[in-house]
């Protein structure tokens, strides 16, 4: 009697978990460096009118905002890390949930650093590159206890509990600039991921984003030519022209105009294979 009791209640609490994750939540990790953690102001139009089916997980604790970390909030800005801007993330998701069906949410976990190389989300070998990056850039890395790769997953974790694991969105290289070893290494991360949250690859698509294009004066537009190749090592990858995409002053950033249309692309792009 006391196994059938036990028994009973595995069953039950399994059922329970199948019927908590939402098959309708479509989330997407976002990491990178810079232009994906966020770098244009946040305009008074963009925290209004966002739709609550569009959601961020908080990856930090952010006091100042009243969010905690692993919970889930309309996805008002910032999207990434308590004092970041406005996102190539932000509009993702609205596009997303503008053109799926009323009952699909969508869900966006970004893990990002300004200013990293793709060597800080290698889960093998990231103590050394913090071994050696930049002061600057420690105060950002310690947010996410040291390894914002593992704080990705352990994000990434609790979301599919939620919700269903749609994408993988990346935007870094600026950092990486001539590095004919990039494409090989995001595929590292790109199947870590893969194992580490029992993912299969043929169904979550990696979509990377061009540096600043070269018709912006982009001062890093020569990894585009690398990005490109990115499909030849991922197979399931696909590369998000930055194109016309207006960039901030400093022609490394995007501006808000920018990210809107890079966003909005990652989206159409997202929908397509989706279909």
């Amino acid at each position: 009697m006391k196994n059938k009791i036990i028994l009973s209640a595995i069953f039950i609490l399994s059922a329970f978990a199948s019927f908590s994750q939402d098959k309708n939540f479509y989330i997407f990790l976002a990491f990178g460096q810079s232009n994906m953690e966020g770098n244009a102001p946040v305009r008074p139009e963009d925290t209004v009118g966002v739709d609550s089916r569009f959601k961020v997980m908080e990856a930090v604790d952010c006091p100042d905002l009243n969010r905690a970390k692993g919970k889930w909030y309309t996805a008002i800005p910032p999207l990434c890390r308590c004092h970041t801007g406005l996102t190539l993330t932000d509009f993702f998701g609205r596009t997303m949930v503008a053109n799926l069906p009323k009952d699909v949410r969508v869900g966006i976990i970004n893990v990002s650093v300004g200013g990293c190389k793709i060597e800080l989300f290698d889960k093998d070998n990231y103590q050394s590159y913090v071994a050696t990056a930049p002061s600057w850039m420690l105060g950002m890395i310690k947010e996410y206890d040291g390894n914002p790769y593992a704080r990705l997953v352990e994000m990434a974790k609790l979301a599919q509990k939620d919700g269903v694991i749609k994408g993988i969105l990346l935007h870094q290289g600026e950092s990486n600039p001539n590095d004919s070893l990039w494409t090989k290494k995001v595929k590292v991360v790109y199947e870590n991921l893969m194992k580490d949250l029992h993912l299969k690859a043929k169904q979550v698509p990696l979509l990377a984003g061009e540096t600043v294009n070269a018709d912006q004066g982009g001062i890093c537009a020569g990894m585009n030519k690398i990005i490109a190749t990115l499909p030849q090592t991922i197979k399931n990858s696909y590369v998000i022209s930055s194109a016309g995409c207006a960039d901030a002053a400093d022609n490394l950033h995007f501006n808000a105009e920018g990210y809107k249309e890079l966003g909005k692309r990652f989206a159409e792009k997202m929908l397509s294979l989706m279909k």
